[in-house]
């Protein structure tokens, strides 16, 4: 069957369409419409201003996907919306149009938990993996790992207690003079530094659980750039770039191997925006080696926002039978219960 996958929760707007059956899926078409070059000029996301863009692009790449894809919207046999967590005005408009296009053609309408997305990228990367196995997902709002037990049964396990990694990056590279946003910069500037020149505390937690606190992180490395300027001594960004992408990467692998010790699983998936970081998925490497364990991994044009990952985890709940009708609201909070 063919699903149509519809992506706005951020500053991303994207529409893809997918055809699965049983364990096959193929990407069709997967389109996105980024407002990166709007956002930088304000050094983050603005989220009004997003939600303007989503409604300016969201009948476009809608369009393009079936284009594309070369199948009219009549061969569509569900439409999947990204509906929670998420900027609440950029997801009403996916949310909203997504009702539109379902109910006015008579498809069946799914809702999609943005984090469950993520993580069903692999799937569209691997069509080996299967569930039971570890996820850690990794993004500018979710730092987190979860216990898969089946395609829509998540249990989280882990979590950040207050800043996400990608935010991180983005809050250091903005302060060393890199671009919005900072990740694929600080991945390859930390590429030409030296790790070892700032003492920086780990996010991961010394208090038996596998959660992460990435604030004292940040305070520690601004305290380093700023005591720097303040006294005219010499600064690396490079270096700065390096310990700092060392402490982050280096706590999440400390808390991946925690993480596959205690949940007894031999495969980890690494997904979200931040796992294109090449230092990031070397750690891994190293750790699901030494456990025993595979790594498996999205290629990164799927680990940013896009719609063909909305489109897989809503084949997913499809085919469990978990449906939407007229009254599906967004929310910028993960769905109430389980997500």
């Amino acid at each position: 069957m063919y699903i149509l996958g519809m992506e706005s929760s951020c500053d991303e707007t994207s529409c893809a369409i997918i055809r699965a059956e049983g364990e096959e899926r193929e990407i069709l078409s997967n389109i996105v419409a980024s407002q990166i070059e709007t956002h930088r000029l304000y050094g983050g996301v603005v989220p009004e201003i997003a939600s303007r863009a989503h409604i300016e692009a969201i009948s476009g790449v809608t369009r393009e996907a079936l284009l594309t894809a070369g199948i009219p919207l009549s061969a569509v046999g569900a439409v999947a919306v990204t509906a929670f967590p998420g900027l609440i005005g950029a997801l009403l408009v996916g949310v909203n149009f997504a009702k539109s296009l379902a109910f006015a053609n008579g498809l069946p309408l799914v809702a999609v938990n943005h984090i469950k997305a993520h993580a069903a990228a692999a799937y569209l990367s691997d069509k080996t993996l299967r569930p039971p196995f570890l996820a850690l997902v990794v993004s500018g709002g979710h730092t987190a790992f979860f216990d898969v037990r089946d395609y829509t049964d998540f249990c989280e396990i882990g979590t950040t207690r207050d800043d996400a990694a990608g935010e991180a990056f983005d809050k250091i590279g903005r302060v060393i003079g890199l671009p919005y946003p900072a990740g694929s910069a600080m991945d390859a500037l930390a590429g030409e530094g030296n790790e070892k020149a700032f003492s920086l505390p780990s996010p991961a937690l010394a208090d038996g659980t596998l959660d992460f606190s990435f604030s004292g992180l940040k305070t520690a490395a601004l305290n380093e750039i700023h005591r720097h300027e303040q006294s005219a001594l010499p600064f690396s960004r490079a270096d700065m770039a390096a310990s700092f992408t060392a402490a982050v990467t280096g706590g999440i692998a400390k808390k991946a191997g925690e993480a596959l010790e205690k949940s007894g699983h031999r495969t980890l998936v690494l997904a979200g925006g931040v796992a294109a970081n090449s230092h990031l998925r070397r750690s891994l490497a190293a750790v699901c080696a030494a456990h025993g364990a595979r790594l498996c991994t999205p290629p990164p044009s799927l680990c940013g926002d896009n719609g063909a990952m909305v489109a897989m985890a809503g084949y997913f709940e499809y085919r469990a039978g978990h449906f939407a009708d007229e009254s599906l609201n967004a929310s910028a909070e993960d769905n109430p219960g389980d997500i």
